[in-house]
């Protein structure tokens, strides 16, 4: 198992860990990541590896088998040997516009208040697929809105919550598509805002800004019919 540093830290860029591990495809495992694995929407996090002076690039990284975490590099090359300690450079501009989309999203989910079906996100933009018949008419007040949570600079904050907890709280599973693992111990939630009044609160895995300040000015973009039942609606970074 990968120790996820990424959720202790999402603003760690870089940290020394131990080679634990190669995949029959190329990957390296390392025993600690600040490289967040591909899920949720949230694409793979991108960087390099220091070691004895040589730097591998690194492409994504993804889940591998109980609970690994795989670096694949971005072009075959000879892996640093089991055992060795590398150094890990996030490409951190691309991480933070992550998570400030990831965020954009979670408050999306709120001014647009109906199940989520699925979505993505990139390093310019994100979407949500919503469980709603038809197109929602007021798009200046959906971006009015959304901007108005990031005016606010709220605070992001996460904690964990068990599986009986969750059962007896149904209402904080938004996502209908994909619903929070189970059998992996608690499950982290992330909240909007502070806990006598939360904006959001809900389960989640990726990684998000401190406050919602950090996001910076969103731009409501196309909104798509998806199915009789389904809207996807796509939300901006100005810069």
């Amino acid at each position: 198992m990968t120790a996820p540093l990424f959720l202790r830290d999402p603003y760690m860029r870089e940290a020394q860990a131990r080679v634990t591990a190669h995949t029959a495809e190329g990957g390296i495992v390392l025993e600690a990541s600040v490289f967040y694995p591909k899920g949720g929407g949230q694409p793979g996090d991108s960087g390099w590896l220091d070691w004895k002076g040589e730097r591998h690039t690194i492409a994504t990284a993804v889940k591998g088998d109980k609970g690994a975490i795989v670096l694949v590099p971005a072009e075959p090359v000879a892996l640093p040997p089991v055992g060795a300690v590398v150094m890990q450079h996030l490409d951190w501009d691309r991480r933070h516009r992550h998570m400030r989309v990831h965020t954009a999203l979670h408050l999306l989910s709120v001014a647009v208040p109906f199940g989520v079906t699925g979505g993505a996100i990139t390093a310019a933009h994100g979407r949500l697929d919503l469980d709603m018949p038809d197109a929602p008419q007021d798009r200046d007040g959906i971006e009015e809105a959304l901007n108005a949570y990031v005016e606010m600079d709220a605070r992001v904050s996460d904690g964990w919550i068990t599986q009986s907890e969750l059962d007896a709280a149904p209402h904080l599973v938004k996502t209908m598509s994909v619903k929070p693992p189970r059998g992996a111990g608690d499950i982290r939630l992330v909240g909007i805002g502070e806990e006598a009044d939360w904006i959001d609160l809900q389960p989640c895995g990726g990684t998000h800004v401190a406050r919602t300040g950090e996001i910076g000015h969103l731009r409501l973009g196309k909104i798509e019919k998806k199915g009789r039942m389904n809207r996807r609606i796509y939300v901006h970074l100005d810069s």
